[in-house]
């Protein structure tokens, strides 16, 4: 098994669009991931499950992946976090 810690870093953090991103690319994979905030570990193949996390921005999460493609998994959802899902706004430039 593999973690990763992650901050949801987009404004709204994850509501309906990044939670079905989030769930799709999970299916993508063979390996079983999971996603835990606090004591709360939820089924990240679940658009209910990752619902259920109402992850604002700032919140810190572990993503967990057991499987023969578990490191691939959690590069693939570590890199949405970190692009905050499409929805971080631009830097400005000065």
């Amino acid at each position: 098994m593999t973690e990763q810690t992650v901050v949801v870093s987009n404004k709204a953090g994850i509501h309906t669009r990044p939670a079905s991103i989030i769930v799709r690319t999970a299916s993508t994979f063979e390996s079983e991931i999971f996603i835990k905030r606090g004591v709360h570990e939820i089924n990240g193949k679940s658009v209910i499950g990752v619902m259920t996390l109402a992850a604002q921005q700032g919140t810190e999460l572990t993503l967990k992946a057991d499987g023969p493609d578990e490191e691939e998994a959690l590069e693939a959802l570590k890199d949405l976090f970190d692009r905050g899902f499409g929805e971080k706004e631009p830097a400005k430039s000065e």
